[in-house]
């Protein structure tokens, strides 16, 4: 069974084709700048084969036409026809209190996302735009199947989702925390898990989404009852572009000294924090890096703020679980940057953990444990695998049809 993998925003598409005998990656690619000028495919295959090609993309149904060319290539395609993809899963940010499970496409599922768009306006509106677009290219013959970030975050407690503002906000906007990266989350904590060679339901394990966009999140027996993003992907650590937690006051002195707006100060928060925000230097973290290696001590600052806070939460949800059985980094940051690790496991050796500098060093995206032999607990290095995930939740829902 061949499965496509979709994982759309407001103006790009990611997709992947996995063969799920194997679960192994056939051809990968993406779809950028939709609807704009200048917008591109990029396509690659298992054996290296690959190419860029710029072409007008002004919907998502014609970067799926673009897709479905890019898989059927005489040079570049892995696949004879569409008729071999199996079935298609889509990524969806947000599913709010109205999916906690993975599920079939249909027009009410579609109305409920699109109902959505206000707790994540960029990313709800692509999904919906994407699945129309897949429709269109693909036909009502291929079963479409949606997997919700939000969805492994749903067993968190009343005490940790809800906020202290009037109860009325949470009934009339369903205003409470909601978190994402739910997908990488549960990848990565059921990876760890085997990794220990123990039953996740036996384990409190702590795990660390940590890229451009990053989240923690306190994974107990199996069930989350804790994460660091809020109602938005704003809140937690400091990310790329966005602030992170701060002090609500923030947001409207900020807002009063220099007259914005609501949107103006949102644009502010999530666009112009951050990595960028204080090393004045980028949002991408191997720009800061080299900064701060020049002697920029902005850029050193910027890091110095990221390890520490992510050493907070691991702190917070140790106290919140009553203990923890290992902790893993995963994503961009998390996978490839040993500094940050070595930086934040410094901080927890009150408790006794402690890196191995040398494998830890050794360890760019690839998984591997980086803790020392005499470390209280595991820490590991585990690559998340968002579109398996996926896939695998596709599958298991088109076998039953």
């Amino acid at each position: 069974m061949k499965i496509l993998v979709i994982n759309a925003g407001s103006s790009s598409l990611k997709y992947q084709l996995i063969d799920m005998d194997t679960e192994q990656m056939i051809a990968k690619g993406n779809c950028e700048r939709i609807g704009q000028e200048g917008s591109f495919i990029g396509h690659k295959t298992a054996d290296g084969r690959a190419f860029t090609k710029e072409l007008p993309m002004p919907d998502h149904a014609k970067a799926f036409l673009a897709v479905s060319d890019a898989l059927l290539s005489e040079e570049f395609g892995v696949i004879k026809n569409l008729d071999e993809v199996a079935a298609i899963g889509h990524r969806i940010v947000q599913g709010g209190a109205l999916f906690s499970d993975p599920e079939l496409v249909t027009d009410e599922v579609i109305a409920g996302i699109e109902s959505l768009i206000p707790l994540a306006p960029l990313h709800n509106a692509g999904h919906v735009q994407a699945i129309r677009g897949c429709k269109e290219v693909f036909g009502d013959s291929v079963p479409m199947v949606v997997v919700f970030d939000t969805a492994f975050h749903s067993t968190m407690p009343e005490k940790a989702y809800m906020y202290a503002v009037p109860y009325e906000y949470y009934e009339k906007y369903a205003v409470r925390r909601y978190g994402a990266h739910g997908t990488s989350h549960r990848f990565v904590s059921g990876a760890m898990a085997d990794l220990m060679g123990k039953d996740i339901k036996d384990l409190k394990l702590i795990t660390c989404h940590i890229g451009n966009g990053s989240s923690i999140t306190a994974v107990q027996y199996g069930k989350v009852i804790d994460t660091s993003m809020g109602l938005t992907p704003l809140d937690g650590i400091l990310m790329g572009t966005r602030s992170g937690c701060l002090d609500p006051s923030v947001v409207t002195f900020i807002a009063e000294k220099d007259n914005l707006s609501p949107q103006e100060m949102n644009t502010l928060l999530n666009k112009k924090s951050g990595l960028l925000g204080i090393s004045g230097v980028s949002s991408d973290d191997r720009d800061v890096t080299k900064a701060e290696e020049e002697g920029n001590h902005r850029a050193h600052l910027v890091h110095e703020m990221l390890y520490y806070q992510i050493a907070k939460y691991i702190g917070q949800y140790w106290v919140a679980m009553g203990g923890c059985d290992g902790i893993v980094f995963t994503a961009g940051l998390g996978e490839n940057q040993p500094a940050l690790r070595e930086a934040v496991i410094n901080y927890l050796g009150f408790a006794g953990v402690k890196v191995d500098k040398d494998v830890n060093n050794a360890t760019k995206g690839k998984t591997a444990f980086i803790s020392a032999a005499d470390s209280s607990i595991p820490v590991a290095v585990i690559a998340t695998n968002e579109e398996l995930a996926i896939a695998r939740d596709t599958k298991a829902i088109v076998e039953k049809l």
